[in-house]
């Protein structure tokens, strides 16, 4: 049965990244907020190499539990949730773990799965009026992503995702602050993985949870003056944040903007699986919240008593697709070369379908596109050197590089042109007018004689040798080594 309204209670969520504690004032339909505190523990960190929680964020993690404890009690919390996700979910260890709390502490930690994670994240993130009733949530993790779907205040459908900002960022962005060529990588791999799931009904509008968002928020409220009333960020304000994130190291973004540094490293992941799902759903703005699975632990447990667990897993397993979600983490377990021979196809077909269309001139923008598309290539390459094999790839490499070059000086003096001449119409008087005339004359033959070389190029290229070379990059059996 519902329990006593107006309790003060806590909920401690132990997740890949953080480790979180709240404290709130609870009824059936909203919580009074009383303290919230989070500490960086990064327990998902290494699993992937061993398996196992180390020792030494093992023995971290206990101690933040229970410090955690006492902080709850001092607030008067007359009883305190524990549960924990991805990283429980995943570490070999994880019951050595749950076993040493509870001797501990005496907290019984839950171990929920990611369906059961994705409907307390829809309580938590839509429990205020003010979210509109068909309102989707998206919580981005640093272990998982769970994905979830409502029409008039229920749920629909609900997934959870093996891939979050620590895991995208161990995988695809070791470099502080990362490169173009990593985050090409990274954001190629996500809108491959996302094409993957097919959701029934897309939402209309989309609250977006977790640590990363709210410091994606943050840093766009100290960075670009966003304004910090507002709680929305559109995909404009994420390709800001972006920007920044790729030019400045870790350290420095956590100095300027008050961020933690363990935080500021990770973000670029967090904003990119952000962005590459607003595209998927076609939303512009999304609305940031800190209010999650914490949150929906707290009103789960006063809504359905001591059983409120079982009644959340019952929820989750009527709307929940399990076969999608596994189907989805059994493609994520292919190898990184596999991604790599899916992705090298399609990013030869982009970069040579352009040729003909530059050597007839049925397209003006021709050579523009072509070589947009020859950076992603040279990035999705650079990011796949170390699986590739050394001969086929230099070559390759060298032939992309050869041809991106001269598409790269056509159209940067096009670019020139063009704005010259704007200049000269509206901004150059009579006597600056001849100078630039000029300057337009020869950089107009210049142009000419790049473009019939760049024309000869294309003429003698053997667009299906290139393509096959670029396949070929990567042979059966290749092992990474990055």
């Amino acid at each position: 049965m519902p329990q006593q309204a107006s309790a003060i209670r806590a909920a401690i969520d132990i997740g890949s990244n953080t480790i979180e504690v709240l404290v709130a004032r609870c009824s059936p339909v909203d919580l009074e907020i009383i303290e919230h505190r989070t500490t960086m523990a990064r327990l998902g960190e290494q699993l992937k190499q061993g398996g196992e929680i180390p020792r030494n964020k093992f023995d971290a993690a206990l101690d933040t539990v229970r410090e955690y404890q006492e902080f709850a009690k001092k607030q008067g919390a007359v009883l305190i949730l524990a549960l924990a996700t991805e990283a429980m979910r995943e570490a070999r260890n994880s019951q050595d773990f749950l076993a040493t709390v509870k001797r501990e502490t005496g907290i019984e930690v839950q171990v929920i799965s990611g369906l059961a994670e994705a409907t307390l994240d829809y309580y938590g993130a839509t429990y205020s009026p003010e979210i509109p009733p068909d309102t989707g949530v998206l919580d981005v993790g640093g272990g998982s992503t769970e994905i979830i779907t409502a029409q008039n205040r229920h749920i629909t459908w609900l997934t959870s995702l093996p891939i979050g900002s620590r895991s995208i960022h161990d995988r695809y962005l070791p470099s502080d602050p990362p490169p173009s060529t990593e985050i090409e990588a990274a954001r190629s791999y996500l809108e491959k993985y996302i094409q993957m799931i097919e959701i029934p009904e897309k939402p209309p509008a989309l609250v977006v949870t977790g640590s990363s968002a709210s410091a994606l928020l943050k840093l766009a409220q100290s960075a670009f003056k966003h304004d910090e009333r507002s709680d929305r960020l559109t995909f404009t304000d994420l390709t800001f944040c972006m920007g920044l994130l790729e030019a400045l190291p870790a350290k420095e973004i956590a100095e300027r903007f008050d961020q933690r540094v363990e935080r500021a490293r990770i973000l670029i992941a967090g904003a990119l699986i952000i962005q590459v799902m607003m595209q998927y759903m076609r939303i512009n703005e999304v609305h940031i919240s800190s209010h999650g699975v914490r949150e929906g632990a707290l009103l789960a447990y006063t809504r359905y008593g001591e059983h409120w667990l079982e009644e959340v897993n019952s929820i989750a397993a009527k709307h929940g697709n399990t076969q999608i979600a596994q189907d989805v983490q059994d493609k994520q377990q292919l190898p990184f070369e596999e991604f790599g021979r899916d992705i090298l196809p399609k990013q030869a077909k982009k970069f040579l379908k352009w040729s003909e269309d530059i050597r007839n001139q049925d397209d003006s923008e021709a050579v523009h596109k072509m070589r947009v598309a020859s950076r992603r290539l040279r990035a999705t390459l650079d990011a796949l050197g170390p699986c590739s094999d050394p001969k086929c790839f230099k070559q390759t490499q060298r032939q992309v590089k050869q041809l991106a070059d001269r598409l790269g000086t056509v159209r940067d003096t096009d670019v020139m042109i063009s704005d010259l001449r704007t200049y000269q119409q509206e901004k150059a008087d009579s006597e600056q007018a001849a100078g630039v005339q000029w300057l337009i004359d020869r950089l107009d033959s210049y142009h000419q004689q790049e473009k019939q070389r760049l024309d000869a190029k294309l003429q003698v290229l053997n667009e299906d040798d290139l393509h096959q070379r670029i396949v070929s990059c990567i042979p059966k059996g290749a092992e990474h080594h990055g």
